[in-house]
């Protein structure tokens, strides 16, 4: 089992930055592909953003490519979103997921509590 704890989330004026840290605990991440997906009210969760194992590999969605950054530190065995000129869009509950050989989809195997984005206009 892989714990996830996702921080970081709050409010900011729309423009600013934000970055998100998700901390895993119960096994090391080197052998698992990581992803950062969001959900708004009445939407569907969307993946924005993902690495992969080795690190050598992101994948963004286009609403967010050039704004959002996904990075891992295995030594501290963490993944982090940094988030920039941030949009009122951008406001959703944002999650951190990991599996072992997904990497561009939706069903990820363990997921973290999710944490909340509210950015103002």
């Amino acid at each position: 089992q892989v714990h996830l704890v996702e921080s970081g989330g709050g409010l900011v004026q729309a423009g600013g930055s934000l970055r998100l840290s998700c901390a895993a605990s119960g096994r090391t991440l080197t052998n698992y592909n990581m992803g950062w997906f969001r959900q708004a009210p009445g939407k569907e969760r969307e993946l924005v953003g993902a690495i992969y194992r080795s690190g050598d590999s992101t994948y963004y969605a286009d609403s967010v490519k050039g704004r959002l950054t996904v990075a891992r530190d295995n030594a501290k065995n963490t993944v982090y979103l940094q988030m920039n000129n941030l949009k009122p869009e951008d406001t959703a509950i944002y999650y951190c997921a990991a599996d072992p050989t997904v990497w561009i989809t939706r069903s990820y195997a363990y997921w973290g509590q999710g944490t909340q984005v509210t950015v103002s206009s």
